[in-house]
């Protein structure tokens, strides 16, 4: 069926590519947007829910939620909109694997790629508890891996505002592998919830494992509830003991007892990537320990201790309480224990009878008690050719046949492998025909072809052929290269086209970046300018230099070096440097020359008249003297 959607141009902005993802409630395409001229996510309501104004308030709560945050570590929302009946949201387009096939494709995860994954989880849980969102939906499919090797959380599909939960929830959302007791309960949810899925996926990375498994969801949520799972390092011994209780303590059953905060698990993540021989506090209900231990006596006290604290959590209404058991009390458990399990025994019994009773049935009564029913022998089916079959008309008259195709490099392609049910058989014909199932060969398996990897991350490249599952030894080689980015792939081996058969060697070779070259600096202070430059040149170091005034005779000579003598430091790079110009020159203050007043005479008696400022004359009896130019007499 066409999809309707690819090719659309939203508001007149975003264009939408190709399909990428479905979601419960939504599906998402990529898409260019015209304006910014960046690629981004379109996440676009399904249009058979967009009636439903439940899924459409809850669908814009994501986007209301998720706007909020801002972290490295989260999916970012660009925009939100509703465009021709269309409810979608603009999101950040991620590149990447989801930790889910990351952990399909290379089984157990080491405890360091665990705790390096966990982390960036665990602090992106941090930030949103912190701004009131709890994501109620933490797996494996929802947290993608970059080629950096860092991790974004995504799909918050069904986050809400704790400001606008509803306490009386009837539905308990999110995926039951990983869904908190609590939540499977549909009591009342907090950030405690996302932290025992974090826990969940952590025990998955360890182990490859999910720690319950059952036939319904149902059956898992219980286990949930009421089960403890296996310990880490009892399926994978190569678990630190640290981690192992980090993880357990994260997933206990008890919200009570569980972490109470994502940076509290981030405190003890931290405390263990320090130092990963560390122990914590935290017992787990359920841990055994690894390695058997001595029988020690265990002090009554304690015991008695023990189980009065827990009497006490499990009855926090009930304000008498006992220190033991009396033996009426005790009498009546064991007679109330005798009943239920004879009672369980008894269900056991009669179930088995049921079963049996069918089978019997199907196979022997039926036929007994309703002679007369038509019965066939299956003819036999394998060897045959499909094309034979399908023209057969007796054989169309009693079977409906479905076929499933197998390579296979014995049998010729077209021919019946397996049938089900088997030959000689003897089934009732019904009048709806009996379902056969063939198993037809496809011919020889096409030969699987070594893919060019060049300038692919040569982790994404190493995924990339481990998941043609032909068990290949694949090796590593790092090698500096100026023209290459970091991480990338530069050569293999084998070529592009070559045939890859079961078991085969390859080699990867990828970029280190720049071989950076680090050589010692020189002494260069008190050198000369033109030696220092030399030295400097000699060991091929950049330089720039300051010109500064110090004292006489160090002209010329260099002052100060912004690298010490000795130190290690890439080619090319610049040194610092300070050269005197010698003593500051002294500048002699001359002060400027005062033009002399005008002398000026009376009119009416033609006497001298001193300028303002000077003494007149008094003669000789004043006794002043005024030095001549050239050394004649004073004047009287």
């Amino acid at each position: 069926m066409e999809d309707t959607y690819i090719g659309r141009m939203l508001d007149n902005r975003y264009e939408n590519l190709e399909k990428i993802g479905t979601g419960g409630m939504a599906v998402v395409y990529k898409a260019l947007d015209h304006r910014l001229n960046r690629f981004v996510a379109i996440k676009i309501l399904k249009s058979d829910l967009a009636q439903d104004a439940d899924l459409r308030r809850r669908f814009h709560a994501e986007s209301q939620a998720v706007a909020m945050l801002s972290h490295p570590n989260i999916v970012s929302v660009y925009d939100v909109s509703h465009s021709d009946d269309t409810d979608y949201i603009v999101m950040e387009l991620v590149e990447g694997i989801t930790l889910k096939q990351y952990i399909n494709r290379k089984g157990v995860l080491s405890w360091k790629e665990t705790l390096h994954f966990a982390t960036q989880i665990a602090k992106a849980l941090s930030h949103a508890h912190s701004r009131g969102i709890i994501h109620r939906d933490i797996k494996p499919q929802n947290i993608m891996i970059l080629k950096d090797g860092s991790v974004k959380v995504a799909d918050f599909g069904i986050a809400r505002l704790l400001s606008t939960q509803n306490t009386l929830t009837q539905e308990a959302l999110g995926s039951v592998h990983y869904i908190s007791p609590e939540q499977a309960k549909g009591s009342p949810v907090d950030a405690r919830s996302d932290i025992y899925s974090l826990g969940v996926v952590m025990y998955e990375m360890l182990t490859s494992r999910l720690p319950f498994e059952g036939e319904s969801a149902v059956s898992i949520a219980i286990q949930h509830i009421s089960s403890i799972p296996l310990m880490p390092r009892d399926l994978n011994p190569d678990i630190p003991v640290g981690l192992e209780q980090i993880t357990m303590h994260a997933m206990e059953p008890d919200i009570n007892l569980r972490y109470s905060s994502a940076d509290e698990l981030c405190e003890d993540l931290e405390e263990f990537r320090k130092n990963p021989s560390v122990r914590f506090a935290y017992n787990s209900a359920s841990d055994t320990g690894g390695a058997a231990q001595e029988t020690q006596p265990i002090p009554t006290d304690s015991v008695n201790a023990a189980v009065r604290t827990k009497t006490a959590k499990k009855s926090s209404g009930n304000k008498i309480s006992r220190d033991r058991t009396t033996k009426k009390e005790y009498n009546r458990n064991r007679d109330r224990s005798g009943r239920a399990s004879v009672l369980i025994g008894v269900l056991c019994i009669f179930l088995f009878i049921i079963m049996l009773f069918g089978f019997m049935w199907r196979y022997f009564l039926k036929d007994m008690l309703d002679p007369d029913e038509e019965r066939i022998s299956v003819p036999v089916f394998v060897g045959q050719s499909i094309d034979r079959i399908h023209s057969n008309s007796e054989y169309k008259k009693y079977f409906n046949f479905s076929v499933v195709t197998q390579t296979s490099d014995t049998v010729e392609k077209g021919v019946v492998m397996l049938q089900n049910p088997s030959a000689d058989r003897q089934m009732t014909v019904t009048a709806g025909g009996i379902d056969v199932t063939l198993t037809v060969s496809s011919g020889e398996a096409e030969p699987t072809l070594m893919p060019n990897i060049t300038n692919m991350d040569y982790r994404e490249a190493q995924l990339l052929l481990e998941s043609y599952k032909l068990d290949l030894d694949i090796h590593l080689q790092a090698e500096p290269d100026e023209s290459v980015t970091q991480g990338y792939v530069t050569d293999q081996v084998p070529a592009e086209g070559e045939v890859l058969f079961e078991g085969a060697t390859v080699y990867i070779t990828y970029s280190t970046g720049p071989d950076i070259v680090y050589v010692a600096v020189p002494l260069v202070v008190g050198l000369t300018e033109s030696r220092a430059i030399s030295k400097l040149q000699s060991t091929e170091l950049s330089y720039q230099i300051t010109y500064v005034y110090d004292t006489a005779d160090t002209k010329d000579k260099v002052l100060f070096q912004s690298y010490d003598e000795g130190a290690l430091i890439p080619i090319h790079t610049r040194v610092e440097l300070q050269v005197s110009k010698g003593a500051e020159p002294v500048t002699t203050y001359t002060p400027p020359v005062v033009e002399q007043p005008p002398v000026t005479t009376e009119p009416d008696t033609g006497t001298t008249v001193p300028d303002a400022g000077t003494t007149p004359d008094t003669g000789g009896d004043a006794g002043a003297t005024e030095p001549v130019e050239g050394g004649g007499e004073p004047n009287g």
